[in-house]
């Protein structure tokens, strides 16, 4: 089912454009629209006689836009059916990161930016060996725990009531990461042929893994990535009429990767439309607590919809090599998705478990790592500005990346560039469900400032010869955390 888009909305997007000529100035808008992610790929564009009254152009002008749009790659003209947003053909299939042979690190001089993480937090060894003093009271047990270590269940439900949000040992479920948690609720709660809507541009791995129960997604794109709105809500209640998702995937704090905050106010709005479409929200905290500003978090979203399935995890803030996520979920599903959990692994490593058990109970190191993060952030913002002064971008007050708009080119071709001279990004079609977003980079900041400073001054000396190519290449989507 091909979203739709209104002619009413489509001038809002559009907005002021350059109308000398007029169909040209059109037909960019339109290609930046459909290449950002903000008007969907395979959705409907509206008719041509309606977009003539909406923008107060000649059916001419319209036409010849249509046309114009077509013939670059990114609209498909279907006869009796309408207009519908493609992108390029080569840009279908775009780079990724491809893994080291059996996880090997890189070698030589290289740098992995393709990963939004970096290395443990200061104090983590502490936590390990608090958790190995406390390993020989379990040796006794099996070690199976499905829902998870209970004294970790009872931690994660403190820090959910600690933020307003009442919340019972009884209502976690401890995973092997967050990306397990998602993956569990998908196979808990959809089944083949479900709709589930996702955001564009989303965090990378979600989208395979909510495709797991065998469902559909529907994205729904986010506002001008360079803006302050975040979220198109009126996109978001459109796509919850046309589709009716049973699911909706949403990361309302410092969302991966363009690093959005969702206000309370938008909140509210967006637990209001699910709750009329009837659609559960599963909603990823990942990055919740990496907060830089110093003033409150907004609500968890929960709050707002009490059936939302909340997704947490200790490797952002602490460490990726502690694989230990959760689930918070409604009491009535918490059985559903234990007995979906046990159908990929009986439990989580228990010492991972007694590590985040000590670790959620340590006061500051939370906070050392948010400072550590700020620091790198600033250090990566002035780097690009003094290097890379046409490039765009929003400083995101918190979380652990920057969604990166480079003035024009292709962000695929720059990807392929880069690691030919040692340096993985992850380009923006990485992060749709369609392909599209391809003139967006994602630049993490989580490593430290001598590598940052390195990728870069690469990245200036590399981008004036992809800058005016435009291409991809095909390759298969693996890790991009």
């Amino acid at each position: 089912m091909s979203p739709t888009i209104s002619p009413d909305r489509l001038a809002r997007l559009v907005g002021e454009f350059d109308r000398a000529p007029a169909y040209r100035g059109l037909c960019e808008a339109l290609q930046e629209l459909i290449g950002d992610g903000r008007i969907p790929i395979g959705a409907r564009l509206p008719s041509e006689r309606t977009v003539t009254a909406a923008l107060a152009v000649s059916r001419t002008t319209v036409t010849r836009a249509y046309a114009e749009l077509a013939a670059a790659g990114f609209a498909v003209a279907r006869q009796g059916s309408g207009t519908f947003a493609a992108v390029p053909v080569d840009r279908r299939k775009v780079h990724d990161r491809v893994r080291h042979p059996l996880g090997m690190p890189p070698s030589g001089d290289s740098v992995d930016l393709s990963i939004a993480a970096g290395a443990a937090t200061p104090g983590t060894m502490s936590g390990v060996e608090r958790a190995l003093a406390a390993l020989p009271s379990y040796l006794a047990e099996d070690g199976y725990l499905p829902s998870g270590l209970p004294e970790l269940q009872s931690r994660v439900a403190e820090s959910f009531a600690a933020r307003g949000l009442p919340t019972e040992p009884e209502q976690i479920v401890i995973t092997t990461g967050a990306l397990a948690a998602v993956a569990t609720v998908a196979r808990a709660l959809t089944r083949p042929g479900d709709r589930v809507m996702v955001e564009s541009p989303v965090y990378a791995n979600a989208i395979d893994a909510l495709r797991l129960g065998g469902a559909r997604l529907v994205s729904s794109p986010l506002a001008d990535p360079l803006g302050d709105a975040g979220w198109d809500l009126d996109g978001v209640e459109a796509t919850l009429r046309q589709s009716s998702p049973k699911l909706a995937y949403l990361i309302p704090d410092f969302q991966n990767p363009t690093g959005f905050l969702m206000s309370e106010a938008d909140r509210a709005r967006y637990a209001a439309a699910l709750r009329h479409s009837r659609t559960t929200a599963i909603v990823d905290e990942t990055l919740q607590p990496l907060s830089f500003a110093g003033e409150p978090m907004p609500a968890p979203f929960a709050s707002f919809e009490p059936s939302t399935v909340t997704i947490g995890s200790a490797s952002k803030v602490f460490w990726g090599g502690l694989r230990v996520g959760w689930i918070r979920a409604p009491r009535a599903l918490v059985d559903r998705l234990v007995a979906a959990r046990v159908r990929a692994d009986l439990g989580t490593s228990l010492l991972d478990q007694l590590v985040v058990t000590e670790l959620l109970g340590t006061d500051g190191i939370v906070a050392q790592r948010r400072a550590e993060l700020r620091s790198r952030r600033d250090f990566l913002a002035a780097a690009l500005r003094r290097d890379l002064p046409d490039w765009r971008f929003r400083i995101p007050q918190g979380g652990l990346s920057m969604w990166v708009r480079l003035p024009h080119g292709s962000a695929t071709r720059l990807a392929v560039e880069l690691e030919r001279h040692g340096l993985k990004v992850a380009p923006g079609p990485v992060f749709t469900v369609e392909g599209g977003a391809d003139g967006w980079l994602r630049i993490p900041f989580a490593k430290p400032e001598d590598e940052l400073a390195g990728a870069v001054r690469l990245m200036a000396d590399v981008w004036p010869t992809v800058s005016g190519v435009d291409g991809g290449t095909q390759t298969t989507r693996t890790l991009i955390a």
